[in-house]
């Protein structure tokens, strides 16, 4: 049976591909850090990127629902467990295919890269799931933030820029955290947007500890410190995307409830813009 193009729009909206940037980004800039690129193993890396993220997204919907995070007082945009779009089962199979799928594309990666490609891919699929998943879920407990740094910044960056050069080094590491901490805003955006709801469900998360004054400092200082990051590596072209900075924290520091919902597109502009003038500053710079 064909799939019915609604239900494929359905899939569509749990993937969140507005928050791709998240996956798509470290790759980018891991690549630019390259003096020659192999495009297959780019095309690898990157589509095993996006699945770990939308994998990670699926099994958030699911559970999060399932541990009474999103309720109908939501916020944010449409949440598909939620909304009875699909079951949380149908969900969390769809996760698991995602995860199949990054192991499945990793393959020409750890025959390029060895052990350490393996040790990075499993820590990376078992931590996507163990954001909202397991025993002690991380997100439930404050360490959202610490997981998008590491994972979606100095693992992906750093992973990315080995399997190309089978070398780890300082600048990779830089610019990791530059991209892990635009990550890290999104994220916060979000958690500031749904304190109140995250504090009733018991979701324990940095700002629900610390309150919304350290939320909206969390996020300027996780748009401004990539620039600095920026320039200890060299590249000035990033510096383009400041003012975009500026307008984040201006807007964030301005806004509560659905309101920050259009911080969070500011905030993934940010990111996209970031990382492709990295890319652009990089490629000029050689």
């Amino acid at each position: 049976m064909t799939p019915q193009p609604r239900h494929l729009a359905t899939w569509l909206i749990a993937a969140r591909p507005k928050t791709l940037c998240a996956s798509v980004v470290p790759v980018l800039v891991g690549t630019a850090l390259v003096p020659r690129v192999d495009w297959l193993l780019f095309g690898c890396t990157l589509l095993s990127a996006v699945c770990i993220q939308v994998g990670t997204n699926y099994v958030n919907d699911a559970l999060d629902f399932k541990r009474g995070a999103d309720t109908a007082a939501r916020l944010g945009p449409l949440r598909v467990t939620q909304a009875g779009l699909l079951s949380a089962a149908a969900v969390m199979r769809g996760a698991y295919v995602c995860f199949a799928s990054a192991v499945a594309l990793g393959v020409p990666l750890v025959v390029r890269g060895g052990w350490p490609i393996v040790i990075i891919g499993l820590a990376s699929v078992t931590a996507a799931y163990l954001y909202t998943g397991g025993p002690y879920p991380l997100a439930y407990h404050g360490l959202g933030e610490l997981f998008v740094l590491i994972f979606f910044g100095v693992v992906a960056v750093c992973g990315t820029v080995y399997v190309q050069t089978l070398a780890f080094d300082a600048a990779s590491t830089i610019a990791g955290i530059a991209v892990g901490l635009l990550s890290v805003a999104i994220l916060s955006i979000n958690n500031l947007r749904d304190v109140d709801n995250d504090r009733l469900s018991n979701k324990k998360t940095l700002i629900v500890r610390l309150g919304a004054t350290f939320g909206r400092i969390e996020i300027a200082l996780a748009a401004l410190l990539p620039f600095a990051c920026a320039i200890v590596l060299r590249r000035y072209v990033p510096l383009l995307a400041l003012p975009l900075a500026l307008l984040l924290i201006v807007r964030v520091n301005r806004s509560e409830g659905t309101a920050l919902n259009r911080c969070l597109a500011i905030a993934g502009a940010l990111e996209w813009a970031f990382g492709i003038l990295f890319v652009i500053g990089s490629a000029v710079g050689r």
